[in-house]
C-alpha cells in the first residue's frame, strides 16, 4: 500500500480491496484500476465502471481481457521484467536446495523472455550449461535453442512461458502425461510460470506411482485451491511468491505509474525524472552503502545464494500451514498476502572476511561468482 501511495497519490484517492474480492461495485467510480495476478479483469467486471486505465503489477497477463480493454478504448499497462531477477533468484534457491554439484549440470528452459532469459545469463555467465526450448525466436537470439524433447534431456528444466490456450505453439499442459513420462527419473522439473503449464493431475499420478522425479512448484493450477496431495509429493512447494521481492514490487508499481503518467500527458521533464533505482532503494529501505546493506558469509556459491534466500523456509511456511487445513484457497491467499520481507541479490554485501573458502583460489572464484550475479563487494 506504501508504494501504491507512493506513486499513485498524485493522482487521487486510492481505495484497497482484497483482490479475489473485487467485485464490479467496487470499481463504478473508478478512474483508475491497479492489479495484481488474482483478479479477472474482464466484461464482468468492468462493464458498468468508469474505469479508463488498468495497470497490472505483474509480468503475465492471462488474468487480463486485453481484447475487451482494447474495445472498450480502456488503456492497460503492465510490468514484464519487474520481478524477473527475484525468479531467478528464487530458481537458483531452489537448484541450490535440490541440486547438488549444479554448476556441473545441463540447464533447460522453457521460455526465455524475461525471467527465462535473465535465468539463462545468469547461469552461463557462472559457466552452466544451458539449452532453452523458445519456438518465437530466431536463431539470433543469443541463446542455445534446441527442440522441446531435446531439452526434456536435461538434467534441471525450469519452466518460464506464459499460459496460452491458443496459437501455433499453446503452453497449456505442455507438459502433459506423456512429456513427464520423458523425463529422466533423475531430473530436476521446477516451474515459476504459470500453474497449468503442467497437467498436475497427471504429474500426481506419476510421482504416486513412484518415480523420482524430484520437482518443485511456485505455481499451480487452480490457485488458490491447490492440490495438497500434489504438494505432500513435489521436493519444493511455495505459494506463487517466486518474484514477491520488496524491490520487484517497488519496479512494478513505479513501471507503472510511468506509464499512467505518459498515457495522460503527465510525464515529467527530463531533468525533473525521478531516479527509478533511488526510489526503489528508499522503499525498501535500502541503499548501496555498505552500512545499509546485509552482510553475507558463505564458502560456495549455493551457500551464499541461500544466505540471501533459502527457499526451504518458504517451503515449509507453506506445508505447516495447509497440513490439515480446511480451507486451502483462503490459507494460500494469506501466505502471499502476509509473506516475509524478501530482498534480491543487489541488497547483500561480500567483503573478504565473508570469503571462507579454503583456498585463495576458491575465495577469488566464489567473489567473481558473487559479482556475476548482482551481489555487492566491498573490500
Amino acid at each position: 500500500m506504501l508504494m501504491v501511495d507512493h506513486f499513485f497519490g498524485e493522482f487521487g484517492s486510492i481505495s484497497y480491496v482484497p483482490g479475489r474480492d473485487l467485485c464490479p461495485a467496487d470499481i463504478v467510480d473508478a478512474d483508475i484500476l491497479l492489479v495484481r495476478s488474482v483478479t479477472q479483469v474482464n466484461q464482468a467486471l468492468l462493464e458498468n465502471s468508469s474505469v479508463s486505465f488498468v495497470g497490472s503489477a505483474t509480468i503475465g497477463t492471462d488474468h487480463i481481457d486485453r481484447d475487451y480493454l482494447a474495445q472498450r478504448g480502456i488503456a492497460f499497462a503492465y510490468a514484464p521484467g519487474c520481478n524477473a531477477d527475484a525468479v531467478v533468484q528464487y530458481d537458483l534457491s531452489v537448484i541450490s536446495r535440490l541440486q547438488a554439484n549444479w554448476l556441473h549440470s545441463t540447464v533447460g528452459i522453457v521460455g526465455c523472455g524475461n525471467v527465462g532469459g535473465r535465468l539463462y545469463r545468469a547461469l552461463t555467465k557462472l559457466g552452466v550449461s544451458c539449452s532453452a526450448y523458445d519456438p518465437f525466436l530466431g536463431p539470433d537470439s543469443g541463446f542455445n535453442l534446441v527442440d522441446f524433447d531435446s531439452l526434456l534431456n536435461s538434467d534441471i528444466i525450469c519452466v518460464h512461458t506464459p499460459l496460452t490456450q491458443s496459437g501455433p505453439y499453446p503452453t497449456e499442459h505442455l507438459f502433459n502425461r506423456q512429456v513427464l513420462a520423458q523425463i529422466d527419473p533423475a531430473s530436476l522439473l521446477l516451474n515459476a510460470g504459470r500453474g497449468a503449464v503442467i497437467d498436475n493431475a497427471a504429474l500426481l499420478e506419476l510421482l504416486e506411482s513412484g518415480s523420482g522425479l524430484r520437482v518443485a512448484l511456485d505455481v499451480w493450477e487452480d490457485e488458490p485451491c491447490v492440490s495438497v496431495p500434489l504438494m505432500d509429493r513435489v521436493a519444493m512447494a511455495t505459494p506463487h511468491i517466486a518474484g514477491y521481492s520488496v524491490e520487484g514490487k517497488v519496479r512494478g508499481t513505479e513501471m507503472l505509474a510511468e506509464a499512467f503518467k505518459a498515457l495522460s500527458s503527465k510525464q515529467a521533464s527530463t531533468d525533473t525524472e525521478k531516479d527509478v533505482e533511488k526510489d526503489i532503494d528508499s522503499l525498501a529501505g535500502k541503499s548501496k552503502s555498505a552500512s545499509a546493506l546485509t552482510p553475507v558469509t558463505a564458502e560456495t556459491i549455493s551457500e551464499l545464494i541461500l544466505a540471501s534466500y533459502d527457499v526451504a523456509e518458504d517451503d515449509q511456511r507453506m506445508r505447516n500451514a495447509l497440513a490439515n487445513s480446511s480451507d486451502i484457497g483462503q490459507i494460500f491467499d494469506r501466505l502471499r498476502k502476509q509473506y516475509p520481507e524478501r530482498h534480491e541479490f543487489g541488497c547483500y554485501q561480500l567483503s573478504d572476511s565473508g570469503l571462507t573458502g579454503g583456498t585463495a583460489a576458491a575465495r577469488a572464484e566464489l567473489k567473481e561468482q558473487a559479482l556475476k550475479l548482482g551481489f555487492i563487494y566491498f573490500a
